[in-house]
């Protein structure tokens, strides 16, 4: 899991936030309101309607449920929502609440109307989970005073709050947590587009002149992921200061991805060492994740958890029952001839 961890903190291209970047900078880039909220359209216009009915009874927001990959808005999107109700917003991680006691003085804390956004939700230990069941549905919590044959069990009433639950892993969601939230929203990949206009944003916010052309060609190496886009520009941004580059064009861009090793698509070395390792060692697959990981000298669950699901997102590579393989797409890109098609020739 370090291991893990100092991979996402040192990787350019890692969607994952870096706890400095989070304070510095992603607070400064983030949108206020739904309107400036750019990308995830579907999301938007049904959040919309939720938030205004809500607002004239004069009620709470249902509580709601944020999945999908890193990097892409969950947590902005819990602060808009409690900007938009007018609510102030409490934040606290699963992994963080070892205990029902520190989930419990979080919730008795809270006022009516406030928001409690719990970050990586789905690792909430069993026993911290079970307190939110009633807290979520009938707002109030038991607790036990005292031990042994004189315990007792104290209840407690809550403020009605909107619980706003993010998570990268719906599935390991129990069916109890997760039929508790009222709004449900899946977060998906941005278009181009939208990732341009987002760096076209921060570019401004960080007075740093980008040309459409520029931030056109940093979007394209974004992977799709706003929390890119915005460290790359950052990186981008550093570049043209130290080349006294007053605008930012597409050369600024090119020397800046090159000096990374970050290709047109946003493959970085390590991405790049995955396939071309299957290819040359092992003909492209299939071939196992043990035997990938003892290959590259990097942990199972990072390969699985980090690399692989932009790799297979691009198509480049395949999970099949008898292992991992790198499609004629992955060597292509790579400019390698897939000798698999010879053979399969020969064999017609």
């Amino acid at each position: 899991m370090i291991q893990r961890d100092e991979t996402l903190k040192t990787r350019v291209v890692a969607p994952a936030a870096e706890s400095a970047e989070f304070s510095q900078f992603e607070q400064t880039l983030r949108p206020k309101s739904i309107t400036d909220y750019i990308g995830q359209k579907e999301i938007k216009r049904n959040l919309t309607v939720f938030i205004e009915a809500a607002k004239k009874r004069k009620e709470p927001l249902e509580h709601v449920l944020l999945h999908g990959p890193a990097g892409l808005g969950k947590t902005t999107l819990a602060y808009i929502i409690a900007n938009e109700m007018g609510a102030a917003v409490k934040i606290t991680s699963g992994p963080a609440m070892e205990r029902q006691g520190d989930l419990a003085s979080i919730l008795t804390n809270l006022a009516q109307g406030d928001v409690l956004f719990i970050d990586e939700i789905h690792r909430l230990r069993p026993v911290v989970e079970e307190v939110l069941y009633s807290a979520m549905e009938d707002f109030a919590i038991d607790i036990m005073l005292g031990k042994g044959p004189s315990a007792r069990a104290v209840r407690l009433n809550l403020p009605r709050f909107t619980l706003i639950g993010a998570t990268t892993k719906v599935s390991m969601l129990s069916s109890p947590l997760r039929d508790r939230f009222g709004n449900v929203f899946k977060f998906n990949f941005y278009d181009i587009d939208d990732i341009k206009k987002i760096a076209l944003r921060s570019a401004k916010i960080l007075d740093c002149e980008i040309e459409e052309a520029a931030a056109q060609r940093l979007a394209e190496c974004s992977r799709q992921t706003p929390r890119i886009a915005n460290r790359l520009l950052r990186r981008v941004r550093d570049f043209a200061q130290y080349h006294n580059a007053k605008v930012v064009g597409e050369k600024v861009v090119d020397q800046t991805m090159e000096s990374l090793g970050i290709d047109a698509l946003g493959l970085d070395g390590m991405d790049r060492d995955i396939l071309r390792t299957m290819i040359e060692k092992f003909r492209g697959g299939p071939v196992g994740l043990n035997t990938i990981s003892s290959a590259l000298s990097e942990e199972e669950e990072t390969l699985e958890d980090v690399y692989e699901p932009y790799l297979i997102q691009l198509g480049f590579l395949e999970r099949t029952p008898r292992g991992r393989m790198v499609t004629g797409h992955g060597y292509n890109h790579l400019g390698i001839e897939d000798s698999r098609n010879q053979q399969r020739n020969l064999i017609n």
